[in-house]
C-alpha cells in the first residue's frame, strides 16, 4: 500500500510518499507559506503523490498550517479514492524519539502568546492524557519525564535541572512509518490544544 503523509501543522512543511522499502519526501522550513507549497511539494513527489492512503496531521499547531493540510487531504482522498486518516502531531514527535530505545517522553513544542504545547508519554508512543497548552512555569510542574523532545525542548529542560535530556526534533512527514495503527484517527477534527483566539460576540 501507497502512504502518501502529509505534515504542516508547525513551520515547517514536509510530505513523505511511503511504501515497501522506498521512501520519497520532501521538507522544508517555511514559517509561512504553507498553502502556495503544499500541493507543489506533493506534485514533486513520484506519480505526483499518487497513493492509497493519505495520513495528515491533526495538530496541535498553527490553526492556519493544519487546516490546509486537513483540506488539502480531503481533497487528494476524493480526487484518488484514498483513505484519510489522521494523527495527532505530537504523536509524531515521541515516535521520533525512539532511538535508541522507546522511553518515557515529554513533548514539548511551540504554541502560542508565549505558551507550549505539551504531552506526556509513557514509552515514545503511548500519552498519558491529553496535550496541554501552559506557560513556561506550568510546563516544568506539568512534565513528567527527563527526557524532553520537541523544539521548545531545550527550554523546557533548562527549567527542569541539569538531569534532563533535550531532544530538538520536530514533526517530519518520514516518521509517519513509524506510528502504530492505533494512532491512526477516522474523525479528522483538528487537535488545536487551546482555545481559539477569535471569540464570539456576546449576543445584545
Amino acid at each position: 500500500m501507497r502512504t502518501l503523509a502529509i505534515e504542516c501543522a508547525t513551520e515547517a512543511c514536509s510530505v513523505a510518499l511511503l511504501g515497501g522499502d522506498q521512501k520519497h519526501f520532501r521538507h522544508e522550513v517555511l514559517g509561512r507559506g504553507h498553502a502556495e507549497r503544499l500541493v507543489p511539494m506533493i506534485a514533486e513527489l513520484p506519480n505526483k503523490g499518487r497513493a492509497d492512503r493519505i495520513l495528515v496531521s491533526l495538530g496541535p499547531g498553527s490553526f492556519t498550517g493544519v487546516r490546509i493540510g486537513l483540506a488539502t487531504a480531503r481533497a487528494l482522498g476524493l480526487a484518488w479514492g484514498a483513505e484519510v486518516l489522521g494523527y495527532p502531531t505530537l504523536t509524531l514527535v515521541a515516535v521520533r524519539s525512539w532511538q535508541p530505545n522507546p522511553r518515557p517522553v515529554t513533548v514539548c513544542m511551540n504554541g502560542g502568546h508565549g505558551e507550549w504545547f505539551v504531552q506526556n508519554f509513557s514509552d515514545s508512543s503511548t500519552a498519558e492524557g491529553p496535550v496541554q497548552s501552559l506557560s513556561p512555569q506550568d510546563a516544568a510542574h506539568f512534565a513528567k519525564h527527563r527526557v524532553v523532545v520537541g523544539n521548545r525542548s531545550s527550554e523546557l529542560a533548562e527549567l527542569l535541572g541539569d538531569d534532563t535530556m533535550s531532544l530538538d526534533l520536530g514533526p517530519d512527514a518520514r516518521a509517519a512509518s513509524l506510528l502504530h495503527e492505533t494512532h491512526l484517527l477516522a474523525d479528522l477534527t483538528p487537535i488545536y490544544g487551546r482555545a481559539p483566539d477569535a471569540k464570539k460576540p456576546g449576543q445584545a
